[in-house]
């Protein structure tokens, strides 16, 4: 199902509390990446943030594809901590990244995978399928749906972080 909504945030959201530093920093990223063939997302605390939940912020975490990976390196190479690179951990694969943008650490994931209980791995996630636009503080931001992220984090089996999704969206309706 392909999600592709607009949403504005009302100034009260707890996403009014996030750092200048990383407003700065997404900023950044949204102006240079803009022209980015590949589609991409934030993702993590952050894209949850945006979202309105209230959650502490402690990086930038860039989804996109495997092509997306290494475009986005491009356009913000003077950032450049630790290349894009194929890295797999045990429940974890994709082609990753680590910038440093305004002293805040930005991970960039292509192709991401997840290993699923039957050790086998999912498919590479197309975050165009689940992208939704939010705007803020001028910026219109893609970012990955609150269903989608709920639905990953219960696949990581991080069940209280998908807990919280869950109860966000319960009494947001």
């Amino acid at each position: 199902m392909r999600s592709d909504s607009r949403r504005r945030l009302e100034s009260k959201s707890p996403c009014s509390s996030i750092e200048s530093r990383f407003l700065k920093a997404i900023r950044i990223i949204c102006h240079r990446v803009g022209e980015c063939r590949s589609h991409w997302v934030v993702t993590g605390s952050l894209g949850l943030a945006l979202h309105g939940m209230d959650v502490a912020v402690h990086d930038i975490d860039l989804q996109t594809d495997e092509q997306g990976a290494y475009e986005i390196e491009e356009y913000l190479d003077e950032y450049i901590v630790t290349p894009v690179h194929y890295k797999d951990s045990e429940k974890i694969r994709s082609h990753f990244g680590v910038l440093n943008i305004t002293g805040v650490k930005v991970e960039i994931m292509g192709d991401l995978q997840k290993k699923l209980s039957d050790q086998t791995w999912e498919e590479p996630v197309k975050v165009e399928e689940y992208k939704e636009w939010i705007e803020f503080s001028g910026m219109k931001i893609p970012v990955l749906t609150l269903v989608y992220e709920y639905q990953a984090y219960l696949r990581l089996e991080r069940f209280e972080k998908a807990e919280k999704i869950k109860r966000w969206l319960e009494n947001r309706h």
